[in-house]
């Protein structure tokens, strides 16, 4: 795994935010949690679409690290693995929808997509 030359030097509690759940992935993988509780590897690459594994995996492991998503493994053949959301993963999804809403009612309407994991459309269209 990839190891920085340089450690982390959080300060401020809005860089903590942001190194936990920012960033395209992160952000993406706790929606997709939220709204299916809890999903088995396949099928959080399948709802994401363009993700690669690599990328997948780590930004998996990072959230598990930090405390945000539980990774629960069956001894069964073939192996079983689920990803869900813990008590502290479920206190940011109030967070990401006032992101989300931010973003939503500030974006060039030109560029914007659309994503089906985010609930934007429910809470203020």
């Amino acid at each position: 795994m990839y190891k920085p030359k340089l450690d982390k030097d959080i300060r401020c509690p809005l860089e903590y935010a942001l190194d936990v759940f920012g960033g395209k992935w992160k952000s993406r993988i706790i929606c997709t949690l939220a709204l299916n509780t809890t999903m088995r590897y396949s099928e959080l690459r399948r709802e994401l679409g363009n993700i690669t594994d690599t990328m997948l995996a780590n930004s998996l492991k990072e959230l598990q690290d930090d405390g945000m998503i539980i990774r629960t493994q069956y001894n069964e053949i073939p192996p079983k693995v689920e990803y869900s959301l813990t008590e502290k993963g479920n206190s940011v999804i109030p967070i990401l929808l006032k992101v989300s809403e931010w973003g939503y009612k500030n974006r060039d309407e030109e560029k914007a997509g659309s994503c089906k994991n985010c609930p934007s459309h429910y809470y203020y269209s």
